[in-house]
């Protein structure tokens, strides 16, 4: 692999990761463009390696540290976090490499133990310590549940580089390295999807952490994380910016409509509920499950003013895919939503009554009891969709 070869983003540090250009599922998100795991090597007296990559990458990540330096030359290892994507190819790396240390939280300590029950000492840092690696320093910050117990940040204090694991990450498989030669409305997207996936039930974590990182006077000139392009210059400011709005999960104007249906009864009365919501005034999502991922229903809930469920009843049940999408979306926790059910049935018609439950469980404001068909929707049926969709736009926050 010696045509693999590292880029350096800063005087001293060099990415060395891996580019996932064929992902398309990580455990339960669609990764529709791919992913990169991203390592970096920094340059300095004692060659230091922050985080490695998903196992299989292994020698691609080797490559490229060779294309810069002889990779036995490493002399530390910092894991910012123990999760697989990031870690799987430590334990082939340490044996490589013989590092004279390898360093992780506290936390992380115990999960790369656990994971690999690794034959060497990992020195445990927390928040505040620093690292001398010969002519530069690695500061530390733990950002437990941020989002996993482990997780921390890394901060190159000479040249200003913050490497912040998962945070400000995405998946996106991209050869330009930087987001600043990727287009901007792509890497929103694909950062929003990443916080309201990954990030979404720790909104509260990341609020105060955006507010200890600006208390301590951080200033960092590149944001390198472990997910996806790396943030420089006014891009930063950008990024920060995405992370306050989304954190305060504010409602909004939109409404997201989710919805299955068996022979288009529900999906009847899913169309009726959005016209009624764009007569009122609101934004409307409309997202059938027959043809959108879970994924994609949790990022256009983020920051959404409402939501309404819709399912057909099936052997009593409400339709799989809202199970699953809904089980999905519950542990999300998103916040500051209301809503209501509906759905067609033949006999028996226990989904709407499921999914009222399941809103009140996700704690949103229910503003109906729900409407239900008996197999076809009549048209004073699908009037009573459009009031309901109506009645809720004049409901949600004016643009």
């Amino acid at each position: 692999m010696s045509h693999m070869k590292a880029v350096k983003i800063s005087d001293s540090v060099y990415w060395v990761g891996a580019i996932d250009w064929g992902l398309r599922e990580f455990h339960g998100y669609a990764t529709s463009r791919g992913s990169t795991y991203n390592a970096y090597l920094v340059m300095a007296d004692k060659p230091t390696l922050v985080d490695t990559v998903k196992a299989p990458f292994k020698d691609e990540m080797m490559a490229r540290i060779a294309s810069v330096v002889d990779p036995v030359e490493i002399d530390t290892i910092v894991s910012n976090h123990a999760e697989m994507d990031h870690s799987g190819a430590l334990p082939a790396t340490i044996a490589e490499v013989k590092p004279s240390r390898v360093v992780a939280s506290p936390m992380g300590l115990k999960a790369l133990n656990a994971h690999f029950a690794l034959e060497c000492d990992i020195t445990p840092v927390k928040t505040g310590d620093k690292l001398d690696l010969g002519g530069l320093t690695l500061s530390f910050i733990e950002t437990r549940m941020l989002h996993w117990p482990d997780s921390m940040f890394s901060y190159l204090e000479e040249e200003d580089v913050l490497f912040s694991q998962d945070a400000f990450g995405m998946h996106l498989a991209t050869a330009d390295i930087f987001v600043d030669q990727n287009d901007i409305s792509t890497v929103h997207w694909e950062c929003e999807k990443y916080y309201a996936n990954i990030l979404m039930p720790y909104s509260n974590k990341v609020a105060a952490l955006l507010a200890d990182v600006d208390a301590t006077g951080l200033s960092p000139k590149i944001v390198a994380s472990d997910h996806g392009p790396i943030w420089r210059g006014k891009d930063i400011a950008t990024a920060l910016k995405w992370y306050a709005e989304w954190s305060e999960d504010a409602p909004s104007n939109k409404a997201v409509v989710i919805h299955d249906t068996m022979w288009g009864a529900t999906a009847k009365m899913a169309a009726a509920i959005c016209d009624g919501l764009k007569t009122g005034g609101a934004e409307v999502v409309s997202l059938p499950l027959a043809s959108s991922s879970r994924s994609d229903v949790a990022t256009e809930i983020l920051g959404a003013g409402a939501v309404f469920l819709g399912s057909p009843t099936i052997n009593n049940q409400m339709f799989p895919s809202l199970a699953d999408t809904m089980t999905y979306l519950k542990g999300l926790k998103p916040k500051n939503l209301i809503g209501a059910s509906f759905g067609a049935y033949g006999w028996s018609g226990e989904a709407v009554k499921q999914l009222n439950a399941i809103l009140e469980e996700m704690k949103v404001e229910l503003v109906s009891e729900g409407i239900r068909a008996f197999y076809v929707p009549t048209p004073e049926v699908l009037e009573e969709c459009f009031a309901l969709g109506e009645e809720v736009a004049g409901k949600l926050p004016k643009a």
